[in-house]
């Protein structure tokens, strides 16, 4: 996974040591040929798993740009920020290469533009539109996310 250049620079002087770092979530959504939605999934190359889109937001980036960027960059798919739906704290997470970080999550209710899902840059191996009621395995807090971007709900969901 590439590491944006300040992070990196960070990490020249922390090592592995716990970072604190904006992120986002984009839950892009489409109408799929059943009618039913479908949503943008990626596969991870650095843990093979299937996410929404995820990123870091750079310094001075609002989150709602960062969220259409790594659309663009990590799936090759044009989307539009719709709302944004939940906020929240990630646990600890250990990145395979053994550095440590903490999110502070923006899930972004988005919708697909224009583009054929496939992978942008060397972050995923694949990328696709899945059905709702057939979403590949992914962990439990992904599948809310999705949920709460599905769900629309009229105010921001705060907290896990």
């Amino acid at each position: 996974m590439p590491i944006p250049p300040y992070v990196a620079h960070l990490r020249s002087m922390v090592g592995r040591e716990l970072l604190w770092m904006p992120g986002v979530t984009a839950v892009v959504l489409r109408p799929g040929a059943a009618g039913a939605d479908e949503v943008l999934l990626v596969k991870r190359s650095d843990n093979g798993a299937w996410t929404p889109v995820t990123g870091i937001v750079d310094p001075g980036e609002h989150p709602h740009v960062t969220a259409v960027r790594e659309v663009e960059e990590e799936a090759s798919v044009v989307a539009e920020v719709e709302r944004l739906v939940w906020v929240s704290a990630t646990g600890v997470v250990t990145h395979t290469n053994g550095d440590l970080a903490q999110y502070l999550d923006h899930t972004f209710r988005c919708r697909w533009v224009s583009g054929s899902p496939r992978p942008g840059d060397d972050e995923s191996t694949d990328a696709g539109w899945f059905p709702l009621d057939g979403l590949p395995e992914m962990s439990q807090l992904h599948r809310d996310r999705i949920a709460a971007a599905v769900d629309n709900p009229g105010d921001v969901r705060l907290g896990r």
